[in-house]
């Protein structure tokens, strides 16, 4: 196997891994699950929440898998010499959900708009009969969660005894709220997916695969949801200190 090869862009160990590397990693935790194994997506936006919260920052960086998720980390990496390969949140958990039919594994889907991963959950027993799906509702206000709610959730996780986690909280919270349970979640898979939910289950249509290819999926996403501009502005600030960051390198 080739030497893994990573830098630092913002702070963030970023680390050059294929497709496979990554489910190879994760397919050897779940024959051998030890303490607890964090999957997170990175994208411009959450870069830069890092660098305004240490607490987040250091969830990332502890992280057990990183993938890059947007097309402005794979930019910013050829400018640290990282030839980097974007992985989409989305598309993991499909080749997740894949792994888990083929494994015979159980998953638990949490949280999305109300009744989203159940119906989810539904749909894939049904594609996917050799594994073993449950959706539950999340939290109604991620920033005020109550204990009422989080012992619900967390007791599930107790009897259902899932393989595979994926929580749909939005980031940074899903991230935060995943380490901050991390002893509940020990010996599973957890993965903060955002508004992934929407888009596996059809809600949201996702952008057409050239677009994807040529890294215009944020744009499209900004036409489609034209309120979503305000997250863009993050974009442009991540863009100037890596830049910066570049330029103090030289």
């Amino acid at each position: 196997m080739s030497t893994i090869k990573e830098n630092k862009i913002l702070g963030i160990t970023i680390t050059v891994q294929s497709k496979d590397t990554v489910l190879e990693k994760i397919k050897k935790y779940i024959d051998r699950p030890v303490g607890f194994f964090h999957i997170v997506s990175l994208n411009p936006e959450n870069m830069i929440i890092a660098q305004e919260s240490s607490q987040f920052k250091k969830v990332i960086e502890t992280a057990q898998i990183k993938i890059i998720d947007g097309i402005g980390i794979v930019l910013a990496g050829r400018l640290f010499n990282l030839n980097l390969e974007r992985l989409t949140g989305v598309d993991l958990i499909k080749n997740l959900v894949n792994l888990a039919s083929n494994m015979r594994l159980r998953v638990l889907l949490i949280g999305g708009r109300p009744n989203l991963a159940e119906s989810l959950a539904n749909c894939y027993r049904v594609e996917f009969s050799q594994a073993k799906f449950k959706g539950v509702y999340g939290i109604k206000d991620i920033k005020k969660p109550t204990e009422k709610e989080e012992g619900r959730i967390l007791s599930i996780v107790t009897a259902y005894k899932p393989h595979l986690v994926f929580v749909a909280f939005g980031s940074p919270d899903q991230e935060l709220w995943l380490a901050r349970h991390k002893k509940e979640f020990s010996g599973i898979v957890a993965m903060g997916v955002g508004g992934a939910f929407d888009y596996l289950s059809g809600k949201i249509v996702r952008a057409p695969e050239f677009i994807r290819k040529i890294g215009c999926e944020w744009l499209y996403r900004l036409l489609k949801q034209p309120w979503r501009w305000k997250r863009q502005l993050r974009l442009i600030k991540f863009i100037k200190l890596v830049i910066e960051e570049k330029w103090k390198k030289r």
